[in-house]
């Protein structure tokens, strides 16, 4: 009956339980992360805010990475965020796996709603080719 106990507060927000990494990755990395408090979801499905905690540790992680790259003779590079959706078709054969858990930006300016609605995607500002956020 303890087991089934643990089970039932495994999935609160608030349990420090763990799932042994064995048993389940991605499920032990998860919890690992919540546990310790070093980042939250956000209100954007499938974005991270990553706590101080936690970016201390991702810089420590980076700067490690980043030497050994160098030392290899290789270099670093960053890529936009966003990417035309015209250049992502052309590889649609490589994307084909991630393109629907894509975001899409299809326009340059918001305005207040006229009828009081808050923001609306203003119908003159459409971008001529959509943007991808890089996945």
């Amino acid at each position: 009956k303890a087991a089934a106990k643990e089970d039932d507060n495994a999935e609160s927000p608030d349990s420090d339980f763990i799932c042994p990494r064995k048993e389940n990755y991605s499920k032990w990395y998860n919890d690992l992360i919540r546990v310790a408090d070093l980042a939250q979801t956000s209100p954007v499905r499938g974005c991270m805010v990553i706590k101080p905690w936690g970016m201390s540790l991702w810089d420590s992680i980076r700067t490690d990475l980043d030497k050994r790259v160098i030392e290899h003779g290789a270099s670093n590079a960053y890529f936009p965020l966003l990417i035309p959706k015209s250049f992502l078709s052309k590889e649609a054969e490589h994307v084909e796996g991630f393109a629907k858990e894509c975001a899409v930006v299809t326009h340059h300016r918001l305005k207040a709603d006229p009828e009081g609605g808050g923001l609306i995607a203003d119908p003159d500002a459409v971008l001529e080719d959509p943007l991808i956020i890089r996945p």
